[in-house]
């Protein structure tokens, strides 16, 4: 018997390795991902200047933060966009905002994007970066306070112009943990006490699909598997720390870092 639907996922046509330099951006489903992918050591750098929820936002910090990054992943949170009344002149999208940073709703015009208007958007950031590696999903936190059907109004539109980027750019994947989300773990005990972000085992079991689909090179899995111990020896806690066999332990622990960085220098 099968009790869920699981989502199909190829995998990628590249493997990530520990010589890509990763730069993830989006919604706070970012930082869950690049959290668990820190624990790997990967050398991922994530949401540098704060949560981004939607595509303009995003948008506008990519030719800053490209630099030696070889991997982008994006997750766009709404479509849902707030426009600074005082700024906005012709083209409104100049004028959305970051974060509202708490002033009265009085000062924003509140709009969903278009599909074409992201797509318009995004398109020639992608083909300014032809040598970049692109990896969209779309959030599966819900945005409650749009209200439900704003919510899904706005994923679908997000949805929509990440299926058109994805067919008309050589070098961008989709990674659908929106779906993984509402069909494979539909269920309440998948979500967290707000009903809105994913439990932790939720996280976890995106995860595994997440590497299964972009890593699978085994000389990479081998490296996790050294480097993720390496994580865990140096988050643990003895329970007796003057003991000779904890300080031997800790010696041992420096030394195997010391060796790892030789190799690995940003660990």
């Amino acid at each position: 018997m099968q009790f869920s639907t699981p989502v199909d996922i190829p995998v990628a046509p590249w493997s990530l390795a520990y010589t890509d330099r990763l730069l993830m951006l989006g919604s706070c489903f970012t930082d869950y991902m690049a959290g668990i992918m820190q624990r790997y050591f990967f050398n991922v750098t994530s949401n540098p200047l704060g949560t981004l929820y939607n595509p303009v936002s995003i948008a506008r910090h990519i030719p800053d933060l490209m630099k030696d990054n070889t991997v982008v992943f994006i997750t766009f949170g709404t479509a849902w966009v707030y426009i600074d009344k005082h700024l906005a002149v012709d083209n409104d999208l100049q004028a959305v905002v970051d974060n509202c940073q708490k002033r009265p709703a009085s000062d924003f015009i509140r709009r969903r994007l278009s599909m074409d208007e992201i797509v318009a958007l995004w398109q020639p950031l992608l083909r300014a970066y032809p040598d970049r590696r692109f990896v969209f999903t779309v959030s599966p936190i819900r945005h409650l306070k749009d209200g439900l059907h704003e919510n899904q109004l706005s994923k679908s539109t997000l949805l929509l112009a990440v299926e058109q980027l994805t067919a008309s750019e050589h070098n961008v994947i989709y990674f659908p943990s929106y779906e993984i989300m509402m069909d494979e773990l539909r269920d309440y005990r998948f979500y967290a006490a707000d009903m809105m972000h994913p439990s932790d085992t939720a996280i976890e079991y995106i995860w595994e699909r997440f590497a299964h689909t972009f890593i699978s090179f085994p000389s990479v899995q081998k490296e996790m598997q050294v480097l993720h111990q390496l994580w865990l020896d140096l988050h643990h806690r003895p329970l007796h720390p003057d003991t000779e066999e904890t300080r031997t332990f800790q010696a041992q622990l420096r030394l195997r870092q010391d060796n790892l960085r030789r190799q690995y220098p940003w660990i």
